[in-house]
């Protein structure tokens, strides 16, 4: 997915939440290496390749997607067994089984409603319960693994899930702040005005490009 960056990673086995939610950190997406049973092509209870390349991704190959899924594998990074499973709960009602409105209907963005036509079919319907996302509640929220969700969490936008998100983690109360290199792969950490140096000067240059950009495109306008 070299739109976003991400990268598939087999693995074989359910991975614990902590250690999903690191990788994401790191644009790194691990994936299950079995296909469900053909008695139930239309759902399954865990996650298999039918699951990950319908499912996953295309929606990792979304910059916003992508982003939402980053965010929440860098809020991970030094959280407590609480805050990761609270974290783990917003995943699953939004990467997995979220729900966008567009236009007055339901759209799907979650990897397991995309992957799954039973319950995608099930989830744009007036049988379940819609909710307007609020990562206060969403976090909280019980969820089922092995059957159809009687619930789900509908967002006004990806960047306003990813925009909420953030405003939630300030309640996290981590000694550091974590910053992606991407041109490094690798996570800075910061605990102190001195270690923002190297993001900084990274974001001098994008600025610098940036700025540029619309002083040529001004000259064109204009």
């Amino acid at each position: 997915m070299c739109r976003t960056g991400f990268t598939l990673r087999p693995c074989t086995g359910l991975l614990s939440a902590r250690d999903f939610l690191a990788n994401l950190a790191f644009r790194v997406f691990q994936t299950t290496m079995y296909v469900r049973h053909h008695n139930s092509p239309h759902h399954t209870p865990e996650p298999d390749l039918i699951h990950e390349f319908i499912g996953h991704c295309p929606m990792l190959a979304n910059p916003f997607i992508a982003q939402l899924s980053q965010q929440i594998g860098l809020l991970s990074l030094g959280a407590t067994d609480e805050q990761i499973e609270q974290l783990a709960t917003l995943y699953w009602f939004t990467i997995e089984f979220g729900l966008c409105r567009q236009n007055d209907q339901l759209k799907a963005i979650g990897a397991g409603l995309l992957s799954s036509y039973g319950e995608l079919t099930h989830a744009c319907s007036d049988e379940p319960q819609h909710v307007t996302f609020d990562p206060q509640r969403t976090a909280l929220q019980p969820y089922k693994d092995s059957n159809y969700q009687p619930l789900y969490f509908v967002v006004d936008s990806i960047y306003d899930a990813t925009i909420k998100l953030r405003a939630f983690a300030q309640n996290f109360q981590r000694p550091f702040a974590v910053i992606y290199d991407p041109y490094t792969e690798s996570v800075e950490i910061i605990k102190e005005m001195k270690d923002l140096k190297n993001g900084l000067n990274r974001f001098k240059g994008e600025l610098s490009s940036f700025t540029e950009a619309v002083a040529s495109l001004e000259k064109k306008c204009g």
